[in-house]
């Protein structure tokens, strides 16, 4: 699939204010860590800094999935019930929670 220049644009765009976002917080991360470094120092802080948040929010977004891929199928579950109600001669629209006489 082919991007628009447009397209393309928009995700650089993106992807500089990612990057400008991500060195102002390795930035504000040096600065909170109280530590006096040298400039060598602190591009080296900065970077392992970049690298270990990418770890953390990697792990993050893991857990997020997981646990998403746990409800799906409960999701499904609920949805499949509450469309099957409206099935007989009717449109599948869900009935609103407060007319529904199931117990729950």
């Amino acid at each position: 699939m082919q991007m628009t220049p447009e397209q393309r644009n928009l995700m650089r765009q993106r992807e500089n204010m990612r990057r400008q976002t991500m060195t102002r917080e390795a930035d504000a991360a040096v600065r909170d860590s109280g530590l006096q470094l040298s400039p060598q120092e602190r591009a080296q802080f900065e970077s392992r800094y970049i690298q270990e948040r990418r770890r953390v929010e990697q792990g993050l977004r893991q857990q997020i999935e997981a646990e998403r891929q746990k409800e799906i199928p409960a999701l499904i579950q609920q949805l499949k019930k509450e469309f099957q109600i409206d099935q007989p001669g009717k449109s599948p629209v869900a009935k609103p929670p407060a007319s529904q006489k199931s117990g729950n």
